[in-house]
């Protein structure tokens, strides 16, 4: 059919997230070491356009909500048109590791390091 199967774009969502995380200074390795992670609780993609194969395209991925939770909004475009070809979100909520239990507030990391994230911007 010569279109990318729909599985892929939460694979191309996990991508971008891991660059957004790491250019705020969060990334997962710093989750796991100030005790919590972070699982995804709701995966949303909205298809728009079919992605075909060798169709190279740019993901973008932006923190909309991170008061007790991680909203991250994804927008797929053709790299060559910026054509949308799909949208989504990741909602991820914190979990401390050691007990396994939600965690009620956004944990104190988090917020230092979008404090600092801050201060560069």
């Amino acid at each position: 059919m010569h279109i990318a199967w729909h599985g892929h774009y939460a694979k191309y969502f996990e991508l971008a997230r891991c660059q957004l995380l790491e250019e705020l200074g969060h990334d997962y390795d710093a989750m796991a070491a100030s005790g919590f992670s972070w699982p995804i609780v709701d995966l949303r993609v909205r298809y728009m356009r079919s992605l075909t194969f060798k169709q190279w395209v740019r993901v973008t991925a932006i923190l909309k909500r991170w008061d007790q939770q991680l909203r991250i909004a994804y927008r797929v475009r053709d790299r060559d048109s910026g054509a949308s070809l799909a949208r989504g979100s990741t909602l991820q909520v914190p979990v401390e590791i050691e007990s396994g239990q939600r965690y009620p507030d956004t944990p104190d990391a988090v917020r230092a390091a979008l404090a600092r994230f801050a201060q560069r911007s």
